[in-house]
């Protein structure tokens, strides 16, 4: 059996989906594993060590395709990418399946038998493989680092002989893990931490970690979570409020951290323009959903944009991938655990269960078909209903995380 780890070559991608410690398990699971040439650059991992991890150094993507079994990236393989590829290989990546579900038809044309990580179901013995919770605790760590960073103040209450500075007010909306990690990454920091979530259940959590919760309305929360751990569309009335409250919260908030996302669709609007305008000079806003349209409308994607009232906007993109080392180590072990219970430990051989949740959960493409169920469903002639207002929903959570 042999893996192939490519060279990530979209704009902006510094990760690699393998590390060394990862190089090492798979190579004692049975597999041969080839490196392409500089794949780890970005992400500190010079080809010297894969090398002394066991891993051959393909010279370019073509010579680590050649004769894998199974292919290993972070990001799906460009038009380009995909014309080196063999009909038969498995790839397993982080797909943007249902975003973009013309490339998962051309990758079930090419032959290749895909997995969307990102579709990872959310039970408890698949948390070790979800890329989207590793990521995503990177990337609220990162957001209050960005942020602080062009912050004019500093974070924590200071007592001097000169006199007292006052601690900053940073309040994060969508508690999900980016959330999570972002309220505790404040909280040490010394700034006074406030958080907003449709679901209940993270109420106790904010708490937890040193936080205040900024309830809505506690009624219609009460039913705003999906058995896996999503947050639910909200009725218009719950927006209105929610706006009127979040509105008023703002304007007394030096920095503003947005994390919400929904799988498969644009991210919604929470902090309006109207918003923006109301807060203090010096302000700061971090949109960590600007990759899907951001959770602001003048957030812009990797650029920092200042408003004319002097708010600061930070919509840079990839964030986990500003943490390139840790993003992929994270990243790789949780292929590295997504591959394991599918390999056969007498016989050194790959031998997947089909009907394993974590496998039917993710397989997008087989035998030159799409065969994932979000993707496959019949469009129906019925003209559609019309929507509620999207779900202001954090970065998608496990239960009791």
């Amino acid at each position: 059996m042999k893996i192939a780890i490519l060279k990530e070559r979209r704009d902006g991608e510094t990760r690699v989906a393998g590390s060394p410690e990862v190089v090492t398990k798979l190579i004692n699971l049975g597999f041969q594993v080839a490196v392409e040439t500089d794949a780890g650059a970005g992400a500190s991992f010079a080809d010297a060590v894969f090398k002394d991890a066991g891993a051959s150094i393909a010279a370019n993507a073509a010579a680590a395709l050649k004769g894998a079994d199974v292919v290993l990236k972070i990001l799906a393989p460009d038009a380009t990418e995909l014309k080196a590829f063999t009909k038969g290989q498995i790839l397993i990546a982080s797909l943007g399946a249902l975003t973009n579900p013309n490339e998962m038809k051309s990758f079930a044309a090419a032959g290749l038998t895909t997995f969307a990580m990102e579709l990872m179901p959310r039970i408890s013995r698949a948390q070790s493989m979800d890329i989207l919770s590793s990521q995503s605790n990177l990337a609220g760590y990162k957001a209050v680092l960005d942020a602080a960073a062009e912050f004019g103040r500093v974070f924590p209450m200071m007592m001097t002989a000169a006199g007292t500075v006052a601690p900053a007010k940073v309040f994060i909306m969508g508690v999900g893990v980016a959330g999570l990690q972002a309220i505790a990454t404040a909280k040490r920091l010394g700034a006074v931490v406030t958080a907003t979530d449709v679901r209940p259940a993270t109420k106790e959590q904010v708490e937890s970690l040193g936080g205040k919760f900024l309830v809505v309305d506690a009624d219609m929360e009460k039913d705003a979570q999906t058995e896996g751990g999503y947050a639910k569309e909200m009725p218009p009335e719950y927006f209105a409020k929610q706006k009127k409250v979040v509105a008023e919260h703002i304007t007394k908030q030096d920095i503003v951290i947005t994390t919400a996302l929904i799988p498969g669709r644009p991210a919604p609007v929470l902090v309006s323009e109207d918003m923006v305008a109301s807060m203090k000079p010096g302000s700061i806003i971090v949109d960590l959903a600007v990759e899907a349209g951001g959770n602001c409308p003048l957030s812009k994607l990797g650029q920092i944009v200042t408003t004319r009232n002097g708010v600061k906007i930070i919509g840079h993109a990839n964030v986990a991938g500003r943490l390139a080392e840790d993003a992929s180590k994270l990243f790789a072990k949780n292929l590295l655990n997504f591959i394991t219970p599918q390999v056969d430990g007498e016989t050194k051989t790959l031998a997947i269960d089909w009907q394993d949740e974590v496998i039917t959960g993710t397989l997008v493409s087989k035998d030159g078909k799409v065969v994932h169920p979000r993707l496959t469903a019949p469009k129906t002639d019925k003209k559609p209903a019309k929507k509620a207002a999207p779900n202001p929903a954090s970065t998608p959570k496990r239960k009791g995380k």
